[in-house]
């Protein structure tokens, strides 16, 4: 296995993450699988005031990357015959009196137009809030527990964005729904199920769904969080944090390893019939998301099938060829605030990132928000 002080045979690599780490990361780790063999580099520091580095296969809160894991999982059970794609989704979750025009489907593809219960920008520029995630409110309460079914219900309590099926929408909701619908078919909590399907045949040791346990795994770079108290800026390490806020919009801890395996597993047809993942990577023309992954062109005569996803000072990105030969996974720690600041900085250096692995340097994709 090669590490930052024995692979300097690519120093483009090592050249990018450190210029994440300078940008304002507080720490970068870096996994590419291709034609030249696999990579694994790490730049910056692992907590603020240290000088380690970040560990190179440490455990990272992996936010979004989440909704990956469980359109995959739905999925499977879609193969095992259990969930129907274009039933409606009120079919399997009465419970919650949705518009039965909704499919499973469309929660998949964020097609349903349910609020998101982590609050909407409008397309007039208004901020409709959800629940807390951001500022003193969230610092003092990370340690909270939130029933999904809590989530569903502010969701629901507000209008839906537009009608089913009628346009696209990002909305956590649409993967808490579908959690909800995994436990209701199986019969099973959705960790237990993920266990089943996913984590015990890859053999993805280093990956957990934790619900609501607000530890996270040694070894790990550290989380931080900044916002304004009293008019002064406070900083506080967030790494522990009940991620039941979130819940399965982004809730799951894994590696930089454990990433690359799965997504090279999935794409290469492991985990999935090949009609379902045709399915799963066929995007929605608006913004090229399919199910559970985005599609996109990589700028240089090719494509990724791509998600990323950050939570409070953790962010991890995972891209893959569409045969799985090439990889690219990496994990983030970070001093997130209530105006993702480093937002600009993460869509940029991710774009490099790509254009570097997946076109030899040339300008790559342009990123998703």
């Amino acid at each position: 296995m090669n590490t930052p002080s024995t692979a300097p045979d690519r120093p483009e690599l090592q050249k990018l993450i450190q210029q994440m780490a300078d940008s304002g990361f507080t720490g970068v780790e870096l996994l590419v699988h291709d034609e030249q063999g696999e990579w694994l580099g790490s730049a910056g520091v692992s907590e603020l005031g240290g000088t380690a580095k970040p560990p190179t296969n440490g455990h990272i809160r992996i936010g979004s990357n989440t909704k990956t894991f469980i359109a995959t999982l739905v999925l499977q059970l879609v193969a095992e015959g259990k969930i129907d794609l274009d039933t409606a989704a009120v079919d399997y979750l009465p419970e919650f009196e949705l518009d039965p025009r909704i499919t499973v489907r469309m929660l998949l593809q964020h097609t349903s137009g349910v609020f998101n219960f982590t609050g909407e920008i409008l397309e007039d520029g208004t901020f409709v809030p959800g629940i807390a995630w951001s500022g003193k409110e969230w610092v003092d309460n990370r340690f909270k527990t939130y029933q999904p079914e809590e989530l569903v219900r502010l969701a629901l309590s507000r209008p839906p964005r537009f009608e089913p099926g009628t346009d696209w929408s990002y909305a956590n909701t649409n993967y808490v729904l579908a959690r909800l619908l995994i436990e209701k078919v199986s019969g099973r909590p959705y960790a237990e199920e993920m266990q089943r399907l996913i984590l015990g045949p890859l053999g993805l040791h280093d990956t957990v769904a934790p619900t609501t346990e607000s530890a996270i795994p040694e070894p790990h770079a550290h989380a931080y969080y900044r916002y304004e108290d009293g008019g002064e800026q406070q900083t506080v390490d967030v790494t522990s944090q009940n991620p039941s806020w979130i819940s399965s919009g982004g809730d799951m801890i894994s590696t930089t390893r454990d990433l690359q395996t799965f997504i090279s597993a999935l794409v290469s047809g492991k985990l999935l019939p090949a009609p379902l993942l045709a399915e799963m990577c066929t995007p929605h023309p608006k913004v090229g998301y399919g199910l559970g992954v985005f599609v996109q062109d990589t700028g240089c005569g090719g494509t990724v099938v791509t998600h990323n996803g950050g939570i409070s000072g953790h962010a991890a990105l995972m891209y893959s060829t569409p045969d799985g030969s090439k990889t690219l996974t990496a994990a983030l720690n970070y001093v997130d605030d209530p105006d993702l600041s480093l937002a600009a900085s993460f869509q940029e250096a991710t774009k490099l990132l790509v254009a570097e692995v997946f076109c030899d340097g040339q300008t790559g994709l342009n990123e998703q928000a």
